[in-house]
């Protein structure tokens, strides 16, 4: 018997699909792109937003700037502030991501970003600034989990962890724009004090409108859809996608197998998902977590106080840290570019555990070497290059991974749980540890800072070696039978 949920949707219903496995016999084709496009250049938004933040500090602090606030204040707290709207919209969003489906979600934490980010810019007073920076994490901290779910619903299994390293890694992108675009906002010659910095938050909102108007087309994930009672509409979706595929390669498309037969939910409680992803899939539970601390200490470890460093030590000018830091940026999108299709090709455990431990390797080598006063400005910032460049494709893959190994039911609050764990150990603990510590002017702490970074590091990529998950080229539903599923058919 059936029963009718909300909306007229039919609940508690079995039906047979073959849904996931026509999406994943895909050939590469416009309409991923489209994907691409349309969800994947939100990093890009985050990146500059971070990148620009810390850049424009001196200047928001600065009389004239129309804001009365500190240096201090900006990086301390409007900075934390963002951390805890991202953690919080990632908790917030994820379950409603799961609960009413991926397009709703990220198109409404699209918008909330675009909303905070346009009143960011008019801010008039400190309180209002910090207000809308929690709320612009808030909905960047949303979209992590929307975003990360689509992608990998939507993309062929073959190219599934390519294209989620490479899209995590676009962040970098942003922080390359960022860089240099506060570079020409804090000319004067160009613009007064109290607008230039204001554009840069304006320049933002144009971006994010583009992605808006792209991202409307972006349909929504038939692996939800079939789920949830709307398995007409999945299978008339993936029908017109596969119309386009083969008059695209003029080519007709093979047979799909295996399907599935799943009991369908209009929604899935709270607490089954925390049983399934703590009771079911410990190992996988350790390792999401192990990931993403290792990443967020490694990267506040060098990243938090890369401008002090380079200043005190090297004697760089403050107006010249943002060109070395954009070529630290532009290494780390590198690394997940051109080592993205090696996750697919050569797999996942020896990929991630790989890219962990050889970058806390490398960061260990470069604090010796700090230690022992061997490095220049640009031999330190080239070893920073060498040790991100490996260590950006490792973090993206924590990503790849929270969003592959549980199940579909469970994805978007598994990826929320996990990023809101690696952004709060990063964005909290970090600076704690690492604030003083390089900031001291003291080699010695900053070998320390470097040296516990590295260490977690390579603790997580031990971590990975045991409880990475073969995922490469699989089918979701083959990495983690959906809760839902009540039976296979060949």
């Amino acid at each position: 018997m059936s029963a009718t949920g909300p909306a007229g949707r039919t609940a508690d219903r079995t039906v047979t699909t073959r849904i996931p496995a026509r999406l994943d016999r895909l050939p590469w084709s416009r309409w991923h792109w489209m994907i691409v496009i349309g969800l994947g250049t939100v990093w890009i938004l985050d990146g500059l937003e971070v990148t620009v933040v810390g850049n424009i500090a001196s200047r928001l602090s600065e009389d004239g700037s129309g804001l009365d606030i500190t240096d201090a204040q900006v990086t301390g707290i409007a900075a934390a502030l963002y951390v805890a709207g991202a953690c919080s919209g990632a908790l917030v969003f994820g379950w409603l991501t799961d609960r009413f489906g991926r397009k709703k979600l990220f198109l409404i934490t699209l918008a909330v970003y675009l909303a905070a980010t346009a009143l960011t810019a008019i801010s008039f007073s400190a309180w209002w600034f910090f207000l809308f920076r929690f709320l612009t994490g808030f909905g960047i901290g949303g979209e992590y989990a929307a975003i990360n779910s689509a992608i990998d619903e939507l993309i062929p299994s073959k190219y599934r962890g390519r294209v989620d390293l490479i899209i995590n890694g676009s962040f970098w992108l942003g922080a390359v724009a960022g860089s240099l675009l506060s570079v020409l906002a804090l000319n004067t010659d160009i613009f007064p004090k109290d607008i230039g910095w204001r554009l840069t938050f304006a320049l933002g909102v144009v971006l994010g409108l583009v992605i808006l108007l792209v991202r409307r087309h972006v349909p929504e994930s038939p692996r939800w859809m079939f789920i949830h009672g709307h398995d007409a509409a999945a299978e008339k979706l993936v029908d017109g996608v596969e119309r386009e595929v083969e008059a695209e390669t003029g080519k007709s498309l093979p047979p799909a197998e295996p399907a599935i037969t799943v009991r369908q939910r209009t929604s899935i409680g709270f607490g089954l998902i925390a049983r399934t992803v703590f009771r079911s899939y410990p190992k996988r539970a350790v390792l999401g977590i192990a990931l993403f601390i290792g990443q967020a200490f490694l990267y506040n470890a060098i990243t938090f106080g890369f401008g002090s460093i380079l200043v005190k030590f090297f004697d760089v000018s403050s107006g010249a840290t943002g060109y070395y830091f954009a070529v630290i940026a532009f290494c780390n999108f590198l690394g997940p570019l051109l080592l993205g299709r090696l996750f697919d090709t050569v797999g996942r455990k020896p990929m991630i555990a790989g890219t962990y431990i050889l970058s806390g390797l490398l960061l260990f080598g470069t604090a010796w070497l700090f230690g022992a006063g061997a490095l220049t400005a640009v031999t330190m910032t080239g070893c920073w290059c060498l040790v991100l460049f490996v260590a950006s494709a490792g973090a993206s893959s924590a990503y790849l991974t929270v969003s592959e190994i549980f199940p579909m039911e469970t994805r978007a609050m598994a990826i929320a749980f996990f990023y809101a764990v690696g952004t709060a150990a990063g964005g909290i603990t970090g600076p704690l540890v690492f604030a003083d510590l390089t900031a001291s002017g003291v080699v010695g702490d900053t070998v320390l800072a470097f040296c516990i970074g590295a260490a977690l590091m390579v603790a997580a990529g031990l971590v990975a070696s045991f409880f990475a998950v073969a995922a490469e080229q699989k089918s979701l539903e083959d990495i983690a039978t959906p809760l839902s599923v009540s039976g296979k058919e060949s």
